[in-house]
């Protein structure tokens, strides 16, 4: 064992009991931190559905601009 993880042993030893779980998630963060590497984002969630009206935008502006010049 390195003298690192001993000192580091030797104080959780002094963490009060009740404040372990906040010790265990910092710690299960950190492990779960290094095994991904990275995070992963799911993109889907940003994207709308396509509307009729954004399939054909270019034709809507036209319409506007048409309309606005009569």
């Amino acid at each position: 064992m390195t003298v690192l993880r001993q000192t580091i042993i030797e104080e959780l030893e002094r963490v009060p009991e009740e404040k372990l779980p906040i010790v265990m998630r910092f710690i299960d963060k950190l492990t779960k931190e290094t095994e991904t590497k990275k995070k992963v984002w799911d993109l889907d969630q940003f994207i709308m559905p396509p509307t009729k009206r954004g399939q054909n935008a270019d034709i809507y502006v036209r319409e506007l601009r048409d309309n606005d010049r009569l």
